[in-house]
Formats: structure tokens, C-alpha cells, sequence
């Protein structure tokens, strides 16, 4: 039996079906990743691995514009156990939009979450463009994942701040936004602005758990409890490698659990886990 149960917020099994781009080969040279992190993954390789680590359900990337097959197969397989996170571009406006809608529309509850790269754009979070995402979010009452902080990959990193959520979370109260891929070096700023704001939290994306600052311990450990979520990014950071590691992190009895399931549960399923 599996000594936790999680929820594991970013999965990714399409990293062949990317191709190369040129940010992705940036990058993993940079991880020092191999031809074997350019492949995509299958069901019955992935069932186990979160099987033996109590991961009751992981939610997969997919695109507004073009949803991958492949990663539709996990959803229609396994309704139970994956969930899907819609990677929208704000400079397609409406057409995006629509998109996103219709996809939430045909899937209901497997969609659980919109995702916005403002790196990948060089858009800054604030800027008039993703208005009408956030706007369709909140409608739809779907939280929205951001990725903030200094990417990986040589590209533009000021878009990232987590500052520049400061006025989106004013125009948008009732938007829940995540934080993906961590704050760093902006830790301190993004555990402020969770204090200030009610629906703004922080998902520890691709960040090993040894890795993780001593500030936001910290701010898990005392008024951020409800406020951090756990996310491997898998295969990037392999799902084997978190669990190895959670238990080292100077946590207060009970932190964990919320950091693993009890947040996500609430946050992007509606369930107030016991």
C-alpha cells in the first residue's frame, strides 16, 4: 500500500507528439534529458507508476486549438484517474475562447483547469489580451493555471513576476489562479500575494521537493497550509523522485497531506478532503 495519497497536477505524456521545438531542445539540454525525454507515454506505463505512489488522479496537457489523440485516449480509457488541463493562446482572442468553452462544454468535469505560458508568448499576464480567458474562467468557474517565474529555457523571463498578477487578481476576484512552475526568484513576492488574495495559490510544477526554499516551508508550514499544491511535471521531474524526497521536507503533521491531495482536491474538484 502506497505510504501517501496525492493528486499529481501536471503530467505530461505527449512530449514526443511536441516535436522539438526550439525552446524544448533549449531546455533539455539544460536538464541534461536524453532522446528518451522526447517520447510520448501510454496508459499502461503510466497506471503503475501512479499507482505505487497513492496518485489517485493526474491531470494531463492538452491544446484549445488542437487536442491531442493521444492524450484524449487517457481521459476516454480512464475517466477516473486522469483530467485534463487546456493550454489556451491569448492572441487567438475569441477563436480561443470558443475553444475552451466548447472543450468544457463536450467533456464536463474531466476539464478541470485553462493553462496560460506567458514565456512561451512574451505576453505579460496583465496584458488586455488574456481578459477575455479570464473572463470565460470565471463564467465557467474554471481555475487557470500561469506559469510565473524564471523559465528554463533561454526566453524571456520579466513575464513571469508574479507581481504582474497583482492587477489581474483585482479586475478578476472570483478567478482562481494557480501559479505553475513555482515563483523563483520571486518566492517571497508570490507568498505575499497569496496573503492578499483569496483565490490565488502556487503549484510546485517541475520544482524537486529538496529544491523547494526555505520560504516557502515556511509559508506552508504557517498561513499558506491551504495555499500550496504538488505537481511533478513528469517525466521532467519523475514522479519516483518527489516521493523519495517528501518525506525530508520539515513539514507540521498534517502540511503534507494537504500539499499532496487535500488542496488540489478542493481547489480543482470541488471536495473537501478529510
Amino acid at each position: 500500500m502506497a505510504k501517501h495519497r496525492a493528486i499529481d497536477l501536471a503530467v505530461n505524456v505527449d512530449m514526443g507528439s511536441l516535436g522539438k521545438p526550439r525552446w524544448l531542445r533549449e531546455a533539455g539540454a539544460l536538464l541534461g534529458k536524453g532522446d528518451d525525454w522526447y517520447q510520448d507515454i501510454a496508459p499502461d506505463e503510466l497506471l503503475p507508476v501512479l499507482d505505487a505512489h497513492g496518485i489517485e488522479r493526474a491531470v494531463l496537457g492538452i491544446d484549445a486549438l488542437a487536442p491531442s489523440d493521444h492524450v484524449m485516449g487517457f481521459v476516454q480509457k480512464h475517466p477516473d484517474r486522469f483530467f485534463l488541463s487546456v493550454t489556451c493562446d491569448p492572441r487567438t482572442v475569441m477563436k480561443g475562447v470558443h475553444a475552451l468553452e466548447r472543450l468544457k462544454g463536450e467533456l464536463g468535469p474531466q476539464v478541470v483547469e485553462a493553462r496560460i505560458v506567458p514565456f512561451q508568448l512574451d505576453l505579460a499576464p496583465d496584458t488586455p489580451l488574456f481578459y477575455p480567458f479570464y473572463a470565460k474562467c470565471t463564467e465557467l468557474r474554471l481555475p487557470i493555471a500561469i506559469y510565473t517565474g524564471l523559465p528554463i529555457p533561454p526566453l524571456p523571463g520579466d513575464v513571469g513576476h508574479p507581481m504582474l498578477l497583482d492587477r489581474v487578481c483585482v479586475h478578476f476576484p472570483d478567478l482562481v489562479i494557480v501559479m505553475a512552475h513555482g515563483a523563483d526568484p520571486w518566492w517571497d513576492v508570490a507568498c505575499r500575494l497569496m496573503l492578499k488574495y483569496r483565490n490565488l495559490y502556487l503549484q510546485t510544477s517541475a520544482w524537486a521537493p529538496k529544491r523547494l526554499p526555505d520560504e516557502l516551508i515556511h509559508f506552508m508550514n504557517t498561513r499558506g497550509q491551504d495555499k500550496v499544491l504538488w505537481a511533478s511535471n513528469h517525466p521532467t521531474l519523475p514522479i519516483p523522485r518527489c516521493f523519495e524526497e517528501f518525506d525530508g521536507l520539515p513539514l507540521r503533521e498534517g502540511v503534507l497531506d494537504k500539499f499532496l491531495y487535500r488542496n488540489a482536491a478542493r481547489v480543482f474538484f470541488g471536495e473537501e478532503a478529510t
